[in-house]
């Protein structure tokens, strides 16, 4: 079944749009943003914890992806939407050791309740939990935000980090062992970290 469109990208509409967009269509290009913002948001915001900065990140991250967009051509398991969490870590990192290394994480990421006793159960294990993550190496926590918050998969974090897949799956298995061991307190008692 050979095809003379890249296998990574396996969305017709969106290789339409990228096609498009690549010849400076600016409408395709805006479908893409619409596809991928919440996305490129939602990672900056779990790199950085800092709200502000992930908007900026996705503004730079799309301005840089449509400048570079001529450029751009997906191979093997360098996907569009991994392209684009690249830009977006490179740029969080960029950003974060410009400004506020030590910004703290917004704690209020529970989702409300009814019972305002679970709400505040709820508000402090995801506080301990950001601020674990937050702990881990920068190589640790972007593997994890990446898989785990972005949903890439494994080929994808390689393509995105430019790094090995074995890499990849030794930085996983690292970050998620040191977080079961952070969070040990939290599990059910005979439940192994």
């Amino acid at each position: 079944m050979p095809s003379s469109e890249p296998a990574s990208i396996d969305d017709t509409e969106e290789r339409e749009w990228l096609l498009a967009a690549q010849k400076g269509d600016q409408e395709a290009f805006a479908h893409i943003v619409m596809k991928y913002h919440r996305l490129i948001v939602h990672v900056a915001y779990r790199l950085s914890g800092d709200l502000s900065l992930a908007d900026d990140v996705a503004q730079d991250t799309f301005l840089k992806a449509w400048q570079k967009l001529p450029s751009f051509k997906p191979e093997g398991s360098t996907s569009l939407r991994a392209w684009l969490c690249r830009i977006a870590h490179n740029r969080t990192v960029d950003l974060m050791r410009r400004s506020r290394p030590d910004a703290e994480l917004d704690p209020t990421l529970a989702s409300a309740v009814d019972n305002p006793l679970q709400s505040v159960l709820r508000a402090e294990l995801a506080a301990e939990v950001q601020a674990a993550i937050r702990r881990l190496p920068e190589v640790s926590r972007t593997a994890l935000v990446l898989r785990e918050y972005g949903g890439l998969s494994y080929a994808e974090i390689a393509a995105a980090l430019d790094i090995p897949l074995g890499t990849v799956m030794s930085r996983l298995y690292n970050a998620r062992k040191r977080l079961a061991q952070d969070l040990r307190h939290h599990l059910p008692e005979g439940t192994a970290p």
